[in-house]
């Protein structure tokens, strides 16, 4: 994996690339047998229109998984990079002296998540997939005084090793599925 950027007191916190090889791995395995499958069972839909569909999907997934965490003496900020529309996904920032404290949630999964709380009561969800989150836990603590021994990563990289694999076999499958697909049509 690779670290975290730093540059001048600011570093840059970056999804880590495990995950993202992972995710957008698994919605292509999901999604790349579609237009064979459909062209069996479905009325005709054009093979341009299946392309655009997933094209599109992917290129959201994958600015989704730009996401950066980017800390520096004035604050914490998350965004995105330029490239990235606003209109899909919006970032936030929040200087130092507004943290006022870091609440933990419990999320439907039965894990638990981190909102960085404002002195206006603002909750801003703390970014737990990135490369690095033990330092930017503690970059966060020395810069609020908030105690963050209790912080941990939401899924740890075994999980997702795990998708991975299953990911793999299921692109066999995949594999499988688009051969069967194309040999049984006349």
């Amino acid at each position: 994996m690779t670290a975290p950027i730093v540059q001048e007191k600011t570093t840059i916190f970056r999804i880590s690339p495990l995950i993202r090889i992972t995710l957008l791995s698994l919605y292509l395995t999901l999604t790349l047998p579609l237009p064979f499958l459909a062209r069996l069972t479905a009325p005709y839909i054009p093979l341009w229109f299946w392309a655009m569909g997933i094209g599109l999907g992917w290129m959201a997934l994958y600015a989704a998984l730009c996401e950066r965490v980017i800390l520096n003496e004035q604050g914490i900020q998350v965004g995105y990079p330029i490239w990235v529309p606003h209109v899909l996904r919006q970032g936030w920032s929040l200087s130092w002296s507004e943290v006022q404290a870091l609440k933990p949630r419990t999320t439907g999964q039965g894990g638990m998540v981190y909102y960085l709380v404002s002195q206006s009561g603002q909750a801003y969800l703390l970014p737990m997939r990135v490369v690095g989150f033990t330092h930017l836990v503690q970059q966060v603590e020395a810069k609020t005084g908030i105690d963050t021994r209790d912080v941990r990563p939401l899924a740890q990289p075994w999980m997702y090793l795990i998708l991975l694999g299953l990911t793999l076999l299921l692109a066999w499958v995949d594999g499988w599925t688009i051969w069967t697909a194309l040999t049984g049509i006349n």
